[in-house]
């Protein structure tokens, strides 16, 4: 029954990776390759290279392309282990490339002159957040920069996420090439922003969550009742004020953002005068939260 029960969890995380996967090369074939916008990544370098360059290989297969050498390379100089859902993802992103523009050619499905180029970038980075989000909500991805920011990093003293920022901007910045017009290039970095706003609110938007201080005189009572009413643990702490030198407890309570409502209401409706901090926390990890991934 374990058994059957980890294949079940293995079958639905592939088809939600491929889902993912189709998304994001429906958004670049259908929206923003037509409207000759282009975003980061090795997506990007495949447009650049057959729009500007003048290489008519298949974006689908180009993807494919720098990928593997990516990937030999990463072998070669890292000696890392790539899992499954990499190569995975890097053979589905180009078989889709090749299976959106070559066999069905969804770039005939809009008129985005119609749209206009933001709208285009607007849709587009929405498409690629979101398909890129479900992907990597389920441990997958589609190969691409990382690999290279991964090398980088090793060598010098520089985090890969700059890496990777640094190259999508440079990579946006060819995209001069491809339409000669500077707007272009401003879509292009419009699609970075969305696409990122939505890549986070795909991950983390459900699993927000929120680290509420109470300083009140009353922080026992609150502290019992949100127990009570929400079922989410508080934490009293010791503490003294720095002007009064008086001894008072502060109170902690980490909620998610579904929950954050009714805390805020309990602690006003038993002190009204309460002193109050909220922050949005990086994340929280426990029970009744989420498990620590490493």
């Amino acid at each position: 029954m374990h058994i059957f029960k980890n294949k079940h969890q293995l079958v639905i995380s592939y088809l939600v990776i491929t889902l993912g996967i189709l998304i994001y090369t429906f958004a670049w074939s259908a929206v923003m390759l037509p409207a000759k916008i282009v975003g980061g990544g090795v997506s990007g370098i495949s447009s650049v290279l057959y729009y500007a360059v003048g290489i008519h290989i298949p974006i689908g297969i180009m993807n494919l392309i720098i990928n593997a050498i990516l990937v030999i390379v990463g072998f070669r100089v890292l000696g890392s282990k790539f899992g499954a859902n990499t190569i995975y993802g890097i053979i589905m992103s180009s078989a889709c490339f090749i299976l959106w523009q070559q066999v069905l050619h969804v770039e005939t499905l809009f008129d985005v002159d119609q749209f206009g180029g933001f709208m285009c970038a607007i849709i587009g980075g929405a498409l690629c957040g979101g398909g890129i989000g479900l992907t990597f909500a389920m441990g997958g991805n589609s190969g691409g920069t990382d690999i290279i920011a991964l090398i980088v990093s090793k060598f010098y003293n520089i985090s890969p996420g700059k890496v990777i920022m640094y190259l999508d901007i440079v990579i946006v910045g060819c995209s001069y090439f491809v339409s000669h017009k500077i707007e272009n290039i401003v879509f292009g970095y419009i699609v970075m922003v969305t696409m990122t706003y939505v890549l986070d609110m795909v991950l983390d938007g459900n699993k927000q969550s929120y680290q509420i201080m109470v300083f009140s005189t009353k922080n026992k009572e609150i502290g019992e009742t949100v127990t009570t009413e929400v079922g989410r643990g508080a934490t009293l702490l010791d503490g003294e004020g720095c002007y009064s030198h008086q001894q008072r407890q502060v109170l902690i309570i980490m909620v998610h953002k579904t929950d954050k409502p009714h805390v805020m209401q309990i602690i006003h409706r038993i002190d009204a005068d309460a002193f109050i901090s909220v922050s949005k926390t990086q994340g929280v990890y426990g029970r009744n939260f989420e498990k620590l991934k490493l």
